[in-house]
């Protein structure tokens, strides 16, 4: 999913929520390993953060408790991405180091899309792996930490049919104003390059009634700001009576009392409709931020990379976003030395930027994936020539962005301010078209929607100050970008 961009969180630590899932808690599950720790380390998405948590939620109702450090854990677990070749190697790093400590007797997971793709092959590759589980199974992690904790050496979760993949019994959110909904799993669109259908599964839908059950749960719990998840998400299809399409579903979360915010990652051009654009001119709850993937500006890339749309009907898109009665702000993915991409292929991708003037742009060398129709093509591009072209294209639009960004200079928007850099005296906050702020301000406002007036601006954030009247109500929001 977008923005495809790698993170590497550190070990999760106590929140202030313990959500719990529409399903029942087993019974019995509760404080099965009271007194015991836990390690866990995330690589990738908003996806995997959120999965993350699930995870978390699960452990937490078994009696575990986290910690910051793996040294002191009695259970490891990696989170794993493997849309990127750089983010499995990483994987398979902190597996060497880990087994380079020796030391305690302990259980060493892999989680998410490397453990799916690998499978049980991943015994062999890391002989010190326990267990080895894809996002499908979370639900089934209770059953597989019992046998793990009844002595079991090796225990697999893999199947990638489970209709309960969305819930597990309990998810720990991990910030207190930001909560991260699942509404889709899987993905269909079989591009060339991805792996995602193969780690992932099929499209799976969730009912609109669990969604919009959780969403209000949320709402009554605090959190401001809710963000849709799925590697397709406006490809959803309600399976349940109401039949609610993604925007009349953006619509339904965006009207919940309480709710200030809602965001929604990542959309796919084939699926992107003008309905989505109205329900965000209609509604200021939406963010007025779309992240687009087109993954390249040549239409002879896009046919070998499988896109199912040309770069003119992904410039159509782009027109009725920009058409909007609100500005909204565009973000995309974009993968250079994709197999067979020439210099006038890159050339074109370079000239896409600036037909669209993205205020955000995720950029990749392409690297070969396991199981996809491109790997049997040939990696032709030479390494060197990935680089270059990488570093043109994020020079490129760098520049794009620092002008888009002085274009903002003397203008006040609304900020939800996300953390405080103590050593700084510096608040950080967010628009709501998604462009990050810096200004002097206190820890205590970390949480609070406030106004702030841009005084500077660099290419990828602003600078400002608290407005006049910088508290912003309920009632006001959505009347900056």
């Amino acid at each position: 999913m977008g923005s495809n961009l790698v993170q590497i969180l550190p070990a999760i630590t106590m929140s202030r929520s313990l959500s719990t899932a529409s399903s029942p808690m087993r019974e019995g599950s509760v404080g099965a390993a009271k007194g015991k720790t836990f390690y866990l380390e995330t690589f990738g998405c908003q996806m995997n953060v959120h999965d993350s948590e699930k995870v978390a939620g699960v452990l937490v109702a078994r009696g575990y408790r986290p910690v910051k450090n793996p040294d002191d854990a009695d259970l490891i677990l990696y989170n794993t991405c493997s849309i990127r070749e750089k983010a499995a190697q990483k994987v398979f790093s902190r597996l060497g180091a880990f087994r380079k400590r020796g030391g305690r007797d302990r259980i060493v997971g892999v989680l998410g899309c490397v453990a799916q793709q690998e499978g049980e092959a991943f015994f062999e590759r890391a002989p010190q792996v326990n267990l080895v589980c894809g996002s499908a199974s979370y639900s089934h992690l209770p059953a597989l930490l019992e046998r793990l904790e009844s002595g079991q050496r090796r225990v697999t979760g893999l199947s990638l049919d489970a209709d309960q993949c969305f819930e597990t019994e309990l998810t720990r959110r991990d910030n207190p104003f930001r909560a991260y909904v699942t509404i889709i799993e899987g993905c269909d669109k079989a591009c060339s390059y991805c792996v995602v259908p193969q780690t992932r599964g099929a499209e799976r839908s969730r009912p609109s009634s669990k969604i919009l059950a959780e969403c209000r749960r949320l709402a009554d719990e605090g959190y401001t700001e809710i963000q849709l998840l799925g590697q397709t998400v406006n490809s959803y299809r309600d399976p349940s009576p109401a039949h609610l399409s993604f925007s009349e579903l953006l619509i339904r979360v965006a009207e919940m009392p309480g709710v200030r915010r809602v965001r929604f990652t990542t959309s796919h051009p084939q699926d992107f409709t003008p309905e989505i654009v109205a329900a965000i001119d209609s509604h200021p709850s939406l963010c007025n931020h779309i992240h687009l993937p087109v993954q390249s500006g040549s239409n002879a890339v896009l046919r070998r990379m499988r896109r199912t749309y040309t770069r003119e009907e992904y410039l159509e898109k782009i027109m009725c976003i920009r058409n909007a009665r609100r500005a909204i702000s565009v973000s995309t993915d974009i993968i250079v030395g994709f197999c067979g991409e020439t210099e006038r292929d890159f050339e074109e991708t370079l000239s896409l930027l600036d037909n669209v003037g993205y205020d955000q742009v995720f950029s990749f060398k392409y690297s070969p994936r396991p199981k996809t129709a491109a790997l049997v093509w040939g990696d032709s591009v030479p390494e060197t020539e990935k680089g270059r072209r990488l570093e043109v294209l994020q020079q490129h639009q760098r520049e794009i962005q620092l002008r888009r960004n002085q274009a903002r200079v003397g203008k006040e928007f609304e900020v939800l301010v996300e953390g405080f850099q103590a050593r700084l005296g510096q608040a950080v906050g967010r628009t709501t078209s998604n462009q990050i702020v810096n200004f002097p301000g206190e820890s205590d406002l970390v949480g609070r929607y406030i106004r702030i007036l841009v005084t500077g601006a660099g290419a990828n954030s602003l600078v400002g100050v608290k407005a006049a009247r910088s508290e912003v109500t309920r009632e006001e929001q959505g009347a900056g970008a």
